[in-house]
């Protein structure tokens, strides 16, 4: 069975429960690693030539619930590019600089340019999650902000911007398991928050937060995955088949070498 994502569809139910939170059926654990460690190659190869023939950008956003897995995706799916092809952003809470521009102005400044496949670690998809479940702002704000998000990604897109979002949808018991884990690990405690657990709290208004932004912001040019992440190891395979597919179907092309250049002799 070929493990794949199909990207949310905006006229569709989005169940978001628990058991949604892994995938059914899936291969034993050393078929998967296998197939892991293929499409990890297979992204190294396809970055090499994106960076060389510098027509596109590729932007992905993960986005996901504390402990749902960002930092181990992005060591796990990009542990054999380039690092001078490859950006990284951890959005956090915004500065007060940021916080006198419009929402998507500290966005707009970290996408990658072309030849780039830039990360969004968490992004502006949290200007219609946190915003909404705490209640920073009114609701006909967070409400107006999906048609400006919209927006600007189809700018993006027809800029040359290739956009790949991903949600990693974990169980509440596995964010308890994780979470307690790291309270006892002290190489995980570090990233443990007393705040997590107030967010955790919230779970069925973010929940529902996700659900709007989900189906509403998953467009032709900007789709939405929701990426079972229960297990460590479906997750990163979902993630990266999904790059290396979209990398693949590009068209990417050596640039040629200037006039010349063949057939010349070093002395």
């Amino acid at each position: 069975m070929r493990l794949t994502l199909r990207p949310v569809s905006p006229r569709s139910p989005l169940p978001l429960g628990d058991r949604d939170a892994r995938f059914d059926d899936a291969p034993e654990r050393e078929a998967i690693e296998e197939k892991i460690d293929e499409q990890v190659d297979r992204i190294a190869r396809l970055q090499r030539k994106f960076y060389a023939d510098g027509r596109h950008a590729l932007l992905i956003v993960l986005q996901g619930r504390d402990a749902s897995g960002k930092d181990g995706t992005i060591r796990k799916v990009f542990t054999g590019v380039n690092p001078q092809g490859v950006e990284v952003t951890s959005f956090k809470v915004p500065s007060e600089l940021e916080l006198r521009h419009d929402f998507l102005w500290r966005i707009h400044d970290r996408v990658p340019p072309r030849g780039i496949i830039g990360i969004f670690n968490r992004s502006h998809y949290e200007d219609v999650l946190v915003t909404r479940v705490n209640r920073i702002i009114p609701k006909s704000v967070w409400e107006r902000r999906y048609g400006e998000i919209n927006d600007f990604e189809r700018m993006l897109a027809a800029s040359g911007v290739a956009i790949l979002k991903f949600f990693l949808h974990i169980s509440r018991a596995e964010q308890k398991e994780r979470l307690e884990e790291r309270l006892s690990d002290a190489e995980k405690n570090w990233k443990f928050r007393a705040g997590d657990l107030k967010e955790r709290a919230k779970w069925g208004s973010y929940t529902s937060a996700y659900r709007d932004a989900l189906r509403r912001c998953s467009t032709a040019w900007a789709p939405w995955y929701v990426v079972p992440a229960d297990d460590k190891k479906v997750r990163t395979l979902l993630i990266a088949r999904t790059i290396a597919d979209t990398l693949d179907g590009m068209g990417l092309e050596w640039p040629k070498a200037e006039a010349g250049v063949a057939g010349m002799e070093i002395d």
